[in-house]
């Protein structure tokens, strides 16, 4: 029984088409050496063996005849008319040539390759008829040149053609004595007949040299195909196996015997039906079936996933009895893995095309890549340059993988799979994380089972937005084709991350020219105003009104000329910073001193009011940046903070160094914003409807503004979670490196 549904049935003894030859035997006169050589018999795998039968030498353009069977014959004739010895030709051109002799006088090269006109045989051949000589001495028609009357040893001969099955005369039956004999009647047909068996020895060595000609034939044509072929016969024993079924058995490494669930560990069919011995293709096929594109499936731990297309069909003879099977075993993995491929880049398009962020689209993408990919584990991982980290957006596991990892919230910069990508901005591919050098750890890796990794830099252009990072439970060697479709994946990533932020900045646009329109409309239109009434009042005030009331008239005025010269100034920072065009000096300072600068200057303006200020600052922190600028986001997140904070309210500032990066937090207890109001609070003039609601001043320029000096200090803003009433504004501003 084959052990497999490959068809792999390794055996000993003689496959394909059989020995065509059978065992000869030596001829009863001394043996003749050099007439053997080596017949082909083929091994699974194609490979020529030595023959041990008797070997067979061309005949000349007809066929051949075994040398042994030559000798038999020679005999045979000679015993039969009582003859001294018995030879037999063939022709081979212009030659005759001997291919078996019995009680040879001579040497047999003296026989062996003779010119035909020098030889009786050669009469023989030339008429077509047969030639008796009772006396070669005296018998004109001896060549002068033949052997026989050149060495006087020949009495009388009697020589018969030697015919193919169509007539053609292939060689000479002849027997002769060393003594003159007259041969009667009876002695001529025997020849005749030795002649006619002759005929038959040849006609079945033609037939036997075109089966094996057909064989070499067949054994090539199956050897030089892609597909595997095996077929068995009826008992179920494999009596074929050509070449690219052993490459395939070999590549595979399917166990001989079935597990002790009675199946082929790791081979299943399409639907993820485990195969047994009795359901291998090549067994139903021999119980009649005719398979078409039978998919297999070869997985299974520490494996790479192999896909074989099977065609099988019985073989039957005249009678419609089955004779055995055969079967065609395709590997079509890579068909496969290309088709899932196109699969896995239209599922991550999908998933892009109807997220609305990244944070949305994240698992989606890794589900699909997951999904389609055969992997066990993904990661989405973000680049915040700021704070040197990567952090993680999404992460996503196998359906059903038990597997445990911990998927850590950042990994700084070079630190960890993600981390060493953004700083070798390369893929990186590890065959196996659970080895000691891995860039995972020795524990996470042992816990989650996890082996192959592929890790990628997900990027727009040349910026580093990303990092893209998949598993799989199995060892695996690196993968180009792999490597190419996740780049491209990545790549998609990348895009899908870069519009994000052109539609956002398109939002912020269009908010900003409203947010502008409305600031002229009241903020700038209102100290105008103002402005515009009290100098119209002084214009028309007379002496006495301008004694009493002109100084409080002018301190409005200059009031309302200081706020406008504010509100411009602030316009053309932002304008300037947003566009480039504002200085930046970068030079290493401490910030925690620009911070207790900008304390001691808030905690004098609010000097009497019940409010308090608190800080958690460290005695030095030093990080690259221009002080003016830092000085004045500082300024402006105290304020706000200071503002919106009601009476008896408390600040809090805290600054300290973590992850690579400087933290400045200010808290305030104050009216707070809203989760969805969160980031808009840094784009363009935004104020919060709370602040709006309760008319508090504000232009909304200050966040914005600041958010243009982080920016430009390669740091980030944002407004965080905030324990009780109030708001949180967390900085980060890379540290100053040695």
């Amino acid at each position: 029984m084959p052990r497999s549904d490959l068809g792999l049935e390794r055996q000993d003894g003689p496959d394909r088409v059989g020995d065509p030859g059978g065992t000869e035997h030596d001829p009863p006169s001394e043996p003749n050496a050099g007439r053997d050589e080596a017949s082909r018999t083929s091994a699974p795998g194609g490979t020529p063996t030595p023959a041990t039968a008797s070997a067979t030498i061309p005949g000349p353009g007809h066929g051949v005849l075994a040398l042994g069977a030559a000798d038999h014959l020679a005999a045979l004739l000679a015993r039969s008319v009582r003859a001294h010895s018995g030879l037999v030709h063939f022709v081979d051109g212009d030659r005759l040539r001997l291919y078996g002799g019995f009680r040879l006088e001579l040497q047999r090269e003296d026989f062996r390759d003779i010119p035909i006109a020098d030889t009786l045989g050669g009469i023989v051949v030339t008429t077509g008829k047969p030639l008796v000589i009772s006396d070669v001495a005296t018998d004109e028609r001896v060549p002068a040149a033949s052997p026989v009357r050149a060495n006087r040893l020949i009495g009388g001969y009697l020589g018969h053609p030697i015919r193919d099955e169509h007539g053609t005369v292939l060689g000479v039956c002849c027997a002769f004595d060393v003594q003159p004999r007259e041969w009667t009647a009876d002695e001529d047909a025997a020849v005749a007949e030795a002649a006619q068996v002759g005929t038959l020895l040849i006609t079945e060595q033609l037939a036997r040299h075109e089966v094996d000609k057909q064989r070499r034939f067949l054994d090539a044509v199956l050897d030089n195909l892609h597909d595997g072929v095996t077929a068995c016969d009826a008992d179920g024993r494999v009596v074929l196996v050509n070449a690219r079924m052993q490459q395939l058995w070999d590549g595979a490494g399917i166990s001989a015997e079935p597990g002790p669930d009675g199946t082929i560990a790791g081979l299943s069919d399409a639907d993820g039906k485990p195969i047994t011995p009795e359901s291998i293709s090549l067994l139903r096929a021999l119980r009649g079936e005719r398979l078409r594109d039978h998919e297999l499936v070869l997985s299974g731990h520490g494996r790479r996933t192999r896909y074989y297309m099977v065609d099988a069909t019985p073989i039957t003879g005249p009678d419609g009895r089955t004779l055995g099977a055969v079967q065609a075993v395709q590997d079509v993995t890579r068909r496969k893995r290309a088709e899932r491929f196109r699969t896995c880049e239209l599922s991550v398009i999908t998933a892009l095309s109807g997220a609305a962020d990244m944070a949305a689209a994240g698992p989606r993408v890794l589900e699909a890549v997951v999904r389609t990919l055969g992997w066990t584990h993904a990661e989405l991982w973000l680049v915040d340059e700021a704070a040197q980290v990567v952090r993680s957006v999404a992460h996503w596991n196998a359906p059903g993988w038990d597997g445990r990892i911990e998927v850590p919230a950042e990994l700084p910069y070079g630190t960890g799979l993600a981390g060493r990508v953004w700083q070798a901005g390369k893929p990186l591919w590890i065959r196996d994380v659970g080895l000691p050098q891995s860039l995972i750890s020795a524990a996470t890796a042992e816990g989650s089972r996890l082996h192959a990794a592929l890790a990628l830099p997900v990027r727009h252009g040349l910026e580093p937005l990303g990092v893209l990072t998949v598993f799989a439970d199995t060892v695996e060697n690196p993968d180009d084709e792999l490597v190419t479709l996740m780049s491209g994946i990545a790549a998609h990533i990348g895009q899908f991350v870069e519009s994000r932020v052109v539609e956002d900045l398109q939002r912020q646009l269009t908010r900003s020219k409203n947010d502008y329109l409305a600031l002229i409309g009241h903020e700038l239109r209102t100290p105008l105003t103002s402005i515009g009434a009290y100098t119209e009042l002084l214009r028309e005030a007379d002496s006495e009104t301008l004694t009493r009331d002109g100084p409080a008239m002018l301190e409005v005025i200059d009031r309302n000329t200081t706020a406008l010269r504010h509100i411009i100034n602030e316009l053309l920072e932002l304008s300037a910073l947003d566009t480039g065009h504002a200085a930046v000096q970068l030079t290493p300072l401490d910030l925690a001193e620009v911070v207790r600068e900008a304390l001691a200057s808030a905690r004098k303006a609010v000097e009497g009011e019940p409010l308090q200020i608190a800080e958690e600052l460290p005695d030095r922190l030093v990080v690259p940046g221009d002080r003016r600028r830092l000085r004045q986001v500082v300024d402006n997140l105290v304020g706000n903070a200071i503002k919106y904070s009601p009476d008896g309210g408390r600040i809090t500032v805290r600054l300290r160094a973590a992850g690579g990066a400087a933290e400045l937090a200010v808290s305030d207890t104050g009216i707070g914003v809203s989760a969805d109001e969160r980031e808009k609070m840094f784009t363009g003039l935004y104020r919060t409807s709370r602040a709006r609601d309760r008319a508090i001043p504000g232009t909304g320029l200050g966040l914005t503004l600041s958010r243009a000096v982080v920016h430009r200090h390669h740091g980030s803003i944002a407004l965080t979670e905030h324990d009780g009433p109030g708001t949180t504004v967390l900085v980060r501003l890379p540290l100053e490196t040695r």
